[in-house]
């Protein structure tokens, strides 16, 4: 397959730079089994949904991981300079990989300076902008620092237009994060409201909470031409023994496995063994979903609009169908759909669920 044939126009206008004023007043386009589209909003979810369904989401928490910091001058005729930190995996309990800028202005071996007393050396630089960075604080201690001294990791299409404030501390978490160290938010869960959950049970719909903590590399451009030579991130997820048996037991008996995000259905198909059944585990993946995957798991998805040519709009169109998909996203840019991490939902029912 050719990632020209995962492309698509999507006007700037249409990428939201905010949430909608309530998060459970979203848009939501809903795409059948059968091709057809149905225009709702978010909080009407329930309604799509059966009593004995179970609602499978990420309860991982983002980090404040966009820092701001400075490389001292090197000598007496250089200048100090303005450095952007964007971490994205940790690698020890005072160890980070992160994406710099400007790359070019730094080497092996400089310190950068943060608030608080908060330093870290260079410890590698490598391609792409990325550097290993050994920071002067460790574990709980540097986690506190960086939420100290950080903000919101905004996606880049977001950072690119305005600096992140204090609204992004809120409406870039779901309500329901727990831990974790993500640098992304998981955004299909950032649509629920306290009473979308009340309303969810009230109809008999069950959820269990698993964790996968996204990583920068679901940001990152598919370069290849070929989606095949495309070699996929890794993150880590973690699905607990008791979260497990509730997805069996929901399986078992009829129900539908309904993935918020693409972060939960990459964790369930990941942890689905020889026998199809799911399995409590704490691991990296690096599964790449795309058309001719055989969902073995999941039987709807709740979801974010996604980037032209990249890995979660080949994973949508895998789960509904790439010419449905195609469909669907000119439906929703026609109907002026808001895109991306702060825009609006679709609701999608597996390709072979006639």
């Amino acid at each position: 397959m050719r990632v020209d044939d995962f492309d698509f126009e999507l006007p700037e206008h249409l990428i939201a730079l905010r949430p909608a004023p309530r998060r459970d007043e979203a848009r939501l386009l809903v795409i059948r089994a059968d091709g057809s589209l149905e225009d709702r909003v978010v909080k009407e979810l329930p309604e799509l949904l059966s009593p004995g369904d179970r609602l499978v989401l990420n309860d991982t928490r983002v980090i404040n991981a966009a820092l701001k910091g400075v490389r001292p001058a090197r000598d007496d005729l250089g200048a100090d300079v303005s450095v952007d930190v964007n971490l994205h995996t940790r690698d020890g309990g005072d160890l980070w990989r992160a994406f710099v800028r400007p790359a070019k202005r730094l080497r092996d071996g400089d310190v950068i300076k943060f608030d608080g007393g908060l330093n870290a050396v260079v410890e590698a630089m490598r391609d792409q902008g990325e550097a290993v960075l050994r920071f002067s604080k460790a574990d709980a201690a540097l986690d506190a620092a960086i939420e100290a001294v950080g903000a919101p990791p905004l996606p880049p299409y977001i950072a690119r237009k305005r600096a992140p404030d204090a609204r992004d501390a809120t409406d870039y978490q779901t309500l329901f994060a727990q831990e974790g160290g993500s640098v992304a938010a998981p955004t299909a869960g950032l649509h629920f409201t306290p009473e979308m959950f009340e309303t969810l049970g009230a109809r008999g719909v069950e959820q269990s909470r698993i964790r996968l903590d996204v990583g920068a590399g679901t940001f990152l451009p598919v370069k290849a031409e070929r989606v095949e030579d495309h070699h996929m991130h890794e993150e880590r997820f973690v699905i607990s023994q008791s979260a497990a048996d509730e997805i069996e037991q929901t399986r078992a008996s009829g129900g539908r496995i309904v993935a918020v995000g693409t972060t939960s259905l990459r964790s369930l198909e990941s942890a689905v063994d020889a026998q199809g059944r799911v399995q409590a585990m704490s691991e990296s993946t690096d599964i790449f979903i795309t058309p001719g995957f055989r969902f073995a798991c999941v039987d709807r998805l709740l979801t974010n609009f996604h980037l032209p040519r990249s890995t979660l709009f080949m994973l949508v169109c895998a789960f509904a169908g790439t010419e449905t998909m195609k469909r669907a996203y000119a439906h929703a840019v026609a109907e002026d759909y808001r895109f991306y991490s702060y825009g609006d939902a679709c609701f999608l029912e597996r390709a072979d669920a006639l």
